[in-house]
């Protein structure tokens, strides 16, 4: 699977791909034994879920209602397009074709790309504010000129969605503090692996590192829905 999508999608992971299934985006079957078996639907389905967020920086939020609608043969929000073909789970049509909306004219296509403030900001949700907020309290790391990557948007966008709900970026520190604990115990795990000679080494450690980032996720989400379960008990 993740053979089928590094040629137009190179930086994806296992990790990812774990992501979007918990976000209910994709639904492989599995195997008694518990393997997920992802099908030629499954894969064009990633690839209109990474084609859209590489290429036009839509929320996964937004994605979804398109792939929803995709799926009930009903035309895509906010295009009033009709969808080429609307299967349950099926192949979904590439996002052009879906009419999904561009992105601004001066942005790239891959993590890296760096884009001005302004349309950071756009392409998040953020108001402008809020973003030199991110930046001030260590969330986001802009360059010289200003500019910030591509790659970290799914930051901002999940500032932006927790300002909505009165969380500000000065009350994110904790997430940053944890998750640079979090990365300094994996980078402790992974080291051994990229100091060998071995040709393989790097593919190697990369592989560990998505295993180590997925499991990482599992256990964060799983100990703090836990804890939010306990404050619905009487």
């Amino acid at each position: 699977m993740l053979t089928a999508l590094r040629d137009d999608f190179p930086d994806v992971t296992i990790s990812k791909i774990r992501f979007l299934e918990s976000e209910g985006l994709v639904a492989p079957q599995r195997t008694p034994s518990g393997y997920r078996k992802f099908s030629r639907a499954d894969v064009d389905r990633l690839r209109y879920v990474l084609t859209a967020q590489r290429d036009h920086y839509l929320p996964l939020r937004v994605i979804k209602e398109h792939l929803d609608a995709l799926d009930r043969g009903l035309p895509v929000p906010g295009t009033g397009s009709p969808p080429a073909q609307a299967p349950v789970q099926g192949p979904a049509p590439s996002p052009a074709a879906a009419a999904v909306p561009a992105a601004p004219a001066d942005t790239g296509t891959d993590a890296d790309a760096l884009l001005g403030a302004a349309d950071f900001a756009r392409a998040a949700g953020l108001e402008p504010g809020q973003l030199a907020d991110c930046v001030q309290f260590g969330l986001l790391a802009p360059d010289a000129d200003g500019r910030h990557p591509a790659g970290d948007l799914p930051i901002a966008r999940a500032a932006a969605g927790l300002a909505r709900h009165g969380i500000e970026p000065r009350h994110l520190r904790v997430f940053r503090t944890g998750a640079e604990r979090e990365a300094g115990l994996v980078e402790q795990l992974v080291a051994p692996v990229l100091r060998s000679r071995a040709e393989d080494a790097r593919a190697r450690a990369a592989d560990k590192l998505a295993e180590l980032s997925a499991l990482s996720a599992q256990l964060h989400r799983a100990l703090l829905e836990a804890r939010l379960r306990d404050l619905l008990r009487p």
